[in-house]
């Protein structure tokens, strides 16, 4: 491998030693050099308000069309203000457990933002004229960097809790490499999760004696979902997130799919072909209970006359709409009570349920 020195004293004088050349090489990597160039530019400032079109439902649920880096603007408030906010996430697979998995539906109840990880859910939702685009899928593996270049540079505190043993503790090794000033606890998930179980209060125990800013929980759905609802207001205010297999990634354990893939949908074809044996239910078998909802939406669209239709403008474009959006109510704004929770809202059904946003900070690039 090759590495970068310094010279003339700015960052875009930079240079390129190659182990098989003698001296610098002033020929920076396409994507180091696009790095540089974007960074040289003032960068716009958030909107301060969510849109009331961000919240829409599809497939009997609701989910937030959010980008990944304004996932982790809106974190990056809570932790500012050391609020509680709870991240889910939708997929087909979430979506097949919504309707069989008891008390599955409070956990999406209780989060103050849902992503949508899931291309063809996106799509399908672009089909029915709702306001979603490819940029709208979230997942982990999709914000990872970002999240951990803010963690590093914010010294955030981050505990994971999942995985069978070791495969935490390896992940957490990797990731200091790389991340030196974000501080990471981890704990396996072979554990006896009952609620008022001496091993559950354990694990409590050491969750709040590291006293976390990020949780991330990885336990499998709809376990680690459970899990997070029956312990939640046993846990010290801090970001949760339900990640999965986050930190198998992380390790190696598992291999990610390259994110091209997930972007074009096809990311549940390269964990099949990976995993055939554990997943061929979940993407063979389970898809197919989703017609019937996918009917029923496609109904509604038609009788709304939306179908395959460019949905309407959310609001203003351009430089006007910068932190002029329409203000909407919902679980939570930290803008105001002191940083404290807002009362619980009604949410509205579809195509809009209104939610408030934490106050926002200035995005600041890693």
């Amino acid at each position: 491998m090759g590495e970068f020195t310094q010279r003339k004293g700015t960052l875009t004088h930079l240079a390129y030693r190659c182990p098989q050349k003698e001296g610098p090489v002033d020929v920076l990597p396409p994507k180091i050099r696009w790095m540089l160039e974007r960074r040289r530019h003032e960068r716009r400032p958030f909107r301060k308000s969510r849109r009331p079109l961000e919240r829409i439902e599809v497939l009997g649920a609701q989910v937030d069309l959010v980008r990944p880096e304004e996932v982790m603007h809106h974190v990056e408030a809570a932790v500012e203000a050391g609020a509680p906010y709870l991240v889910a996430n939708h997929n087909l697979h979430s979506l097949y457990l919504l309707r069989r998995a008891p008390g599955f539906a409070d956990f999406f109840a209780a989060a103050d933002l849902i992503e949508v990880d899931s291309t063809p859910v996106v799509a399908f939702a672009r089909l029915l004229g709702l306001q979603s685009r490819p940029f709208h899928r979230c997942t982990y593996l999709d914000w990872r960097d970002h999240f951990w270049s803010v963690a590093n540079r914010k010294g955030w505190r981050i505990f994971y809790l999942g995985g069978a043993p070791g495969v935490a503790e390896n992940a957490a090794e990797q990731l200091r490499l790389s991340y030196p000033d974000a501080v990471i606890g981890v704990r396996h998930g072979y554990f006896d999760a009952q609620a008022d179980g001496a091993e559950n209060q354990q694990v409590l125990a050491e969750i709040t004696a590291f006293a976390p800013d990020i949780l991330f929980v990885g336990m499998g759905m709809p376990r680690q979902e459970r899990w997070i609802l029956e312990n939640r207001t046993a846990l010290p205010p801090c970001a949760i997130f339900s990640v999965g297999a986050a930190f198998d990634y992380e390790a190696g354990v598992q291999k990610p799919a390259p994110r091209w893939m997930g972007r074009a949908g096809f990311e549940w074809l390269f964990r099949l072909a990976h995993d055939p044996v554990r997943l061929w239910r979940r993407y063979c078998w389970e898809p197919w209970f989703m017609v019937r909802p996918a009917l029923a939406d496609i109904a509604t669209a038609w009788r709304e006359g939306r179908l395959l239709r460019s949905p309407p403008p959310s609001g203003r474009s351009g430089a006007d709409a910068i932190g002029q959006s329409t203000p909407v109510q919902g679980r939570m704004d930290l803008s105001i009570n002191g940083g404290q929770p807002a009362a619980p809202a009604q949410v509205q059904k579809n195509p809009v349920a209104q939610r408030a946003e934490p106050a926002l900070v200035d995005r600041q690039e890693p």
